[in-house]
């Protein structure tokens, strides 16, 4: 099968470009073409602003750009992971116009959140979601706390509601969980569109023998993380046992005065962070937020590290409690704390606990099984659009257009 995926990176990497990059990679060793269209962020630092708003609703150099790449390349599908903002969901429609499927990842949930995260002032939020104008997202500028770019944001949301985008342009959406899901759903996303696929790791880092002594946190250091939280129940513990932190980002400063036996090591490569996790006690994943599906999860569950984790949202799915890890209230320090202590307390257990995660892992989230539910998602991709165009014809209706009318 000959696939076109399609992302548009942040300006600060994540778990989003690693998936892309790994899918095309999985796809390609079993025999598929692949042909890969990115663009970076960084282009927007040589934009105007209104240049930017603009391509954000309808990017027409996008649009043209990728009709004719559909046109020359004649995918079978084009699966995209990222489109905001500069590929945008114009780039639906030119593979529309020629008549290749569309699957849509569903990495966040900007389709219904203007800053993806339904989350607000430290605790989740879902004052946008099923509305058809997310203005309460402006009033409290919950993107990059600029109700300029919120409205932006808000604007294209809004804009492809109207036009039934996210109903008709996109053949099948990927959700990472049942959690996510079922939020699409309240959204306002056709439920038979959506199948659920989890991320994959590109290759097993296999099991390690914790013997590390240390416990160990992974991942941006931003308040919705949980950070703060976790450095408060540290400070509470009072125990001799290290914390490990591994990661970047607008805390930095916490780790001046931070807790002496609290080691920051800042951003490290990804085989220096698998090694740390074969090594570690545990992991802790305070996240505040939902969360999509993180890899850091997944690498956990695979070498056999127990999680203490939020217990919401798509987390609680992934790590369930008492089987492969704890489950903690978000946000609660002295919660964290207390449950750090009764694993420090019952180590037997804890072990048992890695090794149910990573008997988890080894039944739902290898390599081959996740190129296998890819594969399906493909195939009735395919079917779908095909009787679809299959059922126009019959009643005597063309195809779509290639552009709504609006954008014509």
């Amino acid at each position: 099968m000959k696939i076109v995926l399609l992302h548009n990176h942040y300006q600060q990497a994540g778990g989003e470009d690693n998936v892309f990059s790994t899918e095309a990679t999985l796809l390609e060793a079993h025999g598929h073409e692949v042909r890969r269209h990115s663009v970076h962020n960084d282009a927007i630092d040589d934009m105007r602003r209104l240049a930017v708003a603009r391509a954000t609703l309808w990017n027409r150099d996008s649009y043209a750009r990728l009709r004719a790449l559909f046109r020359e390349e004649s995918p079978e599908i084009a699966h995209f992971h990222n489109t905001f903002p500069l590929i945008s969901p114009a780039a639906y429609y030119a593979a529309r116009a020629e008549g290749v499927p569309v699957v849509q990842t569903l990495h966040n949930y900007r389709l219904m959140c203007p800053n993806a995260l339904l989350y607000r002032d430290g605790h989740v939020c879902h004052d946008c979601v099923g509305r058809r104008v997310a203005w309460p997202a402006v009033v409290h500028a919950c993107y990059r706390a600029s109700r300029p770019a919120t409205a932006v944001t808000t604007a294209m949301l809004a804009l492809h509601r109207m036009l039934g985008t996210w109903r008709e342009a996109v053949t099948t959406y990927i959700a990472l969980t049942e959690f996510a899901k079922q939020q699409f759903v309240a959204g306002g996303l056709p439920t038979d569109r959506i199948v659920v696929k989890p991320n994959a790791v590109s290759e097993d880092p296999l099991p390690g023998d914790h013997a590390g002594e240390f416990a160990l946190f992974i991942g941006r250091l931003s308040t919705e993380k949980g950070l703060d939280v976790l450095l408060s129940a540290w400070r509470q513990l009072r125990s001799s046992l290290k914390l490990v932190i591994v990661g970047s980002g607008p805390l930095d400063a916490l780790a001046q005065g931070s807790p002496a036996n609290v080691e920051w090591l800042g951003h490290v490569p990804r085989a220096r962070v698998l090694e740390l996790m074969r090594q570690a006690t545990f992991l802790v994943f305070p996240s505040t937020v939902y969360e999509g599906f993180p890899m850091t999860l997944l690498e956990a569950l695979a070498t056999g590290l127990p999680v203490i984790v939020s217990g919401h949202g798509s987390l609680a799915e992934i790590v369930p409690d008492g089987v492969a890890g704890l489950h903690v209230r978000p946000g609660d320090a002295f919660g964290l704390a207390a449950t750090i202590r009764w694993a420090l307390a019952h180590r037997l257990e804890l072990a048992r606990m890695g090794s149910r995660g990573r008997a988890l892992f080894l039944s739902k989230y290898t390599a081959e099984q996740n190129y296998a539910m890819l594969a399906a998602t493909y195939q009735a991709t395919r079917d779908r659009f095909i009787a679809s165009a299959a059922q126009r014809t019959s009643a005597g209706r063309a195809n779509p257009s290639a552009l709504p009318r609006t954008m014509a």
